[in-house]
């Protein structure tokens, strides 16, 4: 089946880690409150360092905030395109959809990168991450996968390596009788242990995301499957949705946030694999130098240490503050030389006229 275009795969959502094209959406809106930007930042880290070094694709609306807090922390990284988006809602009724439904599923599916070829034969792990009360989006997820890689004869033995489930649940306190939503799918025994896991987060936190939060974007539910994508909205809500959701991106940029997700890190078993370890360095390194956008806004100032001093300027920068004649030679390939190189010269040109003579 052919990659579908992806801009008609699910509700239109913004570019937010180059919001170029905002327009007048965000001006007059109040700064929103993140009062859950702490837990947040705890959530996304663990989520990164249970992931196996794969890609995190986030299942319908709910974890939105964790993508989009991401997207500002892994910018200028190795991971920054290992983020993506799966903008499917479960049906309610799980059986009986139709052979185009579940065609449009797969192409759903396809436009997120989640195929059988690429679960099999792709070069990192895949892990589905969802916001998770009895998993029961989870396991329609699987099966509409298991059967689709039996039909297209692909490995299992393979896509079972690298198929990962990362469940966001509500903080209980911990013992042998705590309820997990995975001892209770049938489905998960047939991945390793590794495979399928949780992050916990505090139950107002999880409430907010998953029951109260204004969201970006439209539910894209059954009946949705087989229309043509929405363009994007423009109500009051939706800006409001827009404002937090922006204000997130940047926060995850600050070295702030991206400080507190690598010490999260170093705390995880995974700490132990080279992969998580380059990582956490690289959020150290990476720092996006201050932009303005189109909506007028700037991102926050980053405050150098002598942990991450400013980066060098390049040489297009360096020869701004020349003088105009050094800048001539510059462009033409002359390296200006100095006094005492042009008098060498001048001397062996002498030299030379002499030994002719």
């Amino acid at each position: 089946m052919a990659k579908p275009d992806l801009a008609t795969v699910g509700p239109f959502r913004w570019d937010l880690v180059s919001p170029d094209w905002l327009g007048s959406l965000l001006p007059g809106n109040a700064e929103p409150d993140l009062w859950f930007l702490d837990e947040l930042t705890a959530c996304a880290a663990k989520v990164l360092a249970r992931s196996g070094g794969g890609r995190l694709i986030f299942v319908g609306r709910s974890a939105d905030s964790i993508f989009d807090l991401l997207s500002g922390a892994l910018a200028g990284t190795e991971w920054r395109d290992r983020l993506g988006r799966l903008p499917i809602s479960a049906p309610w009724d799980r059986e009986g959809l139709t052979p185009y439904e579940i065609a449009r599923v797969r192409s759903i599916l396809a436009g997120a990168g989640v195929t059988p070829a690429r679960l099999a034969r792709g070069p990192h792990p895949t892990a589905m991450v969802d916001l998770v009360y009895g998993g029961n989006t989870f396991t329609w997820l699987f099966r509409i996968l298991r059967t689709w890689v039996d039909e297209e004869r692909e490995a299992w033995k393979a896509v079972r390596a690298k198929l990962r489930f990362i469940g966001i649940t509500w903080r209980t306190e911990t013992s042998p009788h705590t309820w997990r939503w995975q001892q209770h799918a049938d489905w998960a025994h047939q991945l390793p242990a590794r495979s399928v896991v949780n992050v916990s987060i505090d139950g107002q936190v999880w409430d907010y995301l998953g029951n109260r939060q204004v969201k970006l974007t439209p539910s894209f539910h059954r009946p949705l499957w087989v229309r043509p994508a929405d363009g994007p909205r423009h109500d009051d809500e939706t800006r409001q949705a827009l404002a937090e959701a922006v204000a997130l991106v940047r926060r995850g940029r600050t070295a702030d946030v991206r400080r507190r997700m690598a010490n999260v890190m170093t705390a995880e078993p995974a700490m132990s694999e080279s992969w998580l370890r380059v990582l956490i360095t690289q959020i150290g390194r990476a720092q996006p130098t201050r932009r303005r956008h189109s909506t007028g806004a700037r991102s926050p100032i980053v405050r150098r240490s002598a942990a991450h001093p400013p980066p060098l300027r390049s040489s297009i920068d360096s020869s701004r503050s020349m003088p105009r004649c050094a800048r001539t030679r510059a462009s033409s390939g002359i390296r200006p030389s100095s006094r005492a190189t042009r008098n060498t010269s001048r001397s062996a040109l002498s030299i030379s006229r002499r030994s002719r003579t």
